[in-house]
């Protein structure tokens, strides 16, 4: 038993390690992680950086998302 859970736990490891790029490239296209990542970004420079221009706060978490890509680790 414990060797066909070894075995199964390396096959999904296996799978994943084919399908990592090509999931990596499906996230970067999707529009809901770009969002999702706003959300963050606006919240991390709300909470970190003392800027009080909403329009500032937002133009520095779009560019803090362009300095991160989404990619296989």
């Amino acid at each position: 038993m414990t060797n066909s859970i070894n075995r199964y736990d390396e096959s999904i490891r296996l799978l994943a390690t084919g399908f990592s790029v090509q999931f990596a490239e499906e996230l970067a296209g999707d529009e809901r992680i770009h969002d999702i990542m706003m959300e963050i970004a606006q919240e991390f420079v709300e909470r970190e950086v003392p800027i009080v221009s909403e329009d500032s706060q937002i133009d520095l978490a779009v560019e803090l998302i362009m300095g991160v890509t989404v990619t296989k680790v």
